[in-house]
């Protein structure tokens, strides 16, 4: 299966944040309730990825990216920060996992923080969310430190630091 970078696309319009939605309900339900219980991935799901936030976040520097051209299979959220390119969002539809396109994402995720200036990948990952933890270190990252935050209506995001030279 071939993948190319001309099948990753910059979210810009309305109908492509319906799609990031939309992806982002069936792969949070479906990875993340077992983890942190589906009251919680709801809650985030709202606060987070919500069409209202998602346009919100785009006008504050987040670029969106939808994988895909006919029927989108993942996304990416990414935030220049300085000297680090912050991956806020890295999700793949559980159908198309272990098939190189994470690679691919992370790819052009390394391309974009190079071309942007940056010198290291910095994301957070659930503690307890281990097969993607473990992937993460196969890819090149290293556990920097522990991190939780209070996301409101008494639900934390218990995470560890992951960083990446670039």
């Amino acid at each position: 299966m071939a993948h190319a970078k001309s099948d990753i696309h910059h979210v810009t319009s309305d109908e492509q944040i319906e799609q990031v939605v939309s992806l982002a309900l069936e792969i949070w339900t479906e990875h993340y309730t077992s983890i942190i219980g589906i009251e919680q991935v709801n809650y985030m799901l709202d606060k987070f990825q919500s069409n209202s936030v998602i346009k919100q976040q785009i006008d504050e520097g987040l670029h969106y990216f939808l994988l895909g051209n006919d029927k989108p299979m993942g996304y990416l959220a990414l935030k220049v920060e300085s000297q680090d390119l912050f991956v806020s969002k890295i999700y793949l539809l559980a159908s198309f996992r272990n098939q190189g396109y994470g690679k691919l994402l992370m790819q052009f995720t390394e391309n974009f923080g190079q071309e942007n200036n940056c010198t290291q990948l910095k994301l957070t990952v659930n503690k307890y969310n281990l097969t993607t933890i473990k992937a993460y270190k196969k890819l090149g990252f290293t556990q920097k430190r522990e991190v939780v935050f209070d996301i409101g209506n008494g639900y934390i995001m218990d995470d560890y630091e992951m960083v990446k030279p670039i």
